[in-house]
């Protein structure tokens, strides 16, 4: 499979909404994707050469939320360890469409490969430490429950983004690339806080029926508990900017991340009290 994920783009679902994703492969333009399936997810996939599908709904949402808006302190503040919101090397950075990372070329100083099964090579078989020594223990306990999971898509550099998305605009045009694929400087892949996961019976991979496989129904119930989230949840594409992305997590500690859960808040804006970021400002 291709080096890179995020295959996103445009997905009529049978409310009429168009789909769109937040990463994109390393190498060529945005590629179609299967639109039958239920729950779907953000973050890679293969990208021949058209548009690119993202997300489809789930048998459990029937109406979308909305995203919420607290004028008191924020759910994350109770948390006892807390850390910037704007430092990529934070483990809470925000990145989306309305923050950049600053600089925006990057660069983790800690980039390792981790231990566990891959399919992928090269920069994006790379995590930064702290994530890569939390997908081991995540990766070693689903498979001691009989599930495999594989490293799909890791860290993406400032350069690979840059040629990712002018793809995407030469093929299809910035309106449509800016559904399919992030920005340079707004990619969380570039943090190497997150990364895409497989199934290791390789199916569905960064499609929407991913959300049915083994690996991505164990991250969805046990991800919190190494620290990661998956990061577009279903239904909030209007807060996170990207429609629901089953295969895209992303650390942010485990107390965070059980915090979230035990509070049932789904999106990381939400959570630590930032505005929505549907569209680029």
């Amino acid at each position: 499979m291709p080096s890179r994920r995020a295959f996103a783009g445009l997905l009529t679902v049978s409310a009429g909404l168009a789909a769109l994703t937040a990463c994109t492969p390393q190498d060529g333009a945005p590629s179609p994707a299967a639109a039958s399936m239920p729950a779907q997810t953000d973050v890679a996939a293969p990208a021949p050469a058209s548009s690119a599908a993202a997300a489809t709904p789930t048998p459990s949402a029937t109406a979308e939320p909305t995203a919420a808006t607290s004028p008191g302190p924020a759910p994350s503040s109770t948390i006892k360890t807390q850390h910037s919101l704007t430092d990529p090397t934070s483990p809470w950075v925000i990145v989306n469409k309305h923050r950049p990372l600053n600089p925006q070329d990057f660069v983790p100083a800690d980039l390792v490969q981790p231990a566990i099964r891959l399919a992928v090579s090269g920069e994006a078989a790379l995590l930064n430490s702290t994530t890569a020594a939390a997908a081991e223990r995540m990766f070693g306990a689903a498979a001691s429950e009989g599930v495999i999971m594989t490293l799909a898509s890791g860290y993406r550099s400032y350069t690979t983004q840059v040629s990712t998305y002018n793809g995407y605009v030469a093929s299809t045009g910035q309106a449509a690339a800016d559904r399919a694929s992030a920005r340079p400087g707004h990619s969380e892949h570039q943090t190497g806080w997150s990364f895409d996961i497989g199934d290791g019976g390789g199916a569905c991979s960064f499609q929407p029926c991913f959300a049915e496989q083994p690996a991505a129904v164990w991250a969805k119930a046990n991800a919190r508990k190494f620290g990661f989230v998956v990061r577009y949840p279903w239904m909030f594409h209007d807060t996170t900017g990207y429609f629901y992305e089953s295969w895209h997590l992303r650390y942010i500690g485990v107390d965070a991340a059980v915090d979230m859960a035990t509070r049932g808040i789904t999106t990381l804006e939400e959570y630590f009290g930032l505005e929505a970021a549907p569209d680029y400002l």
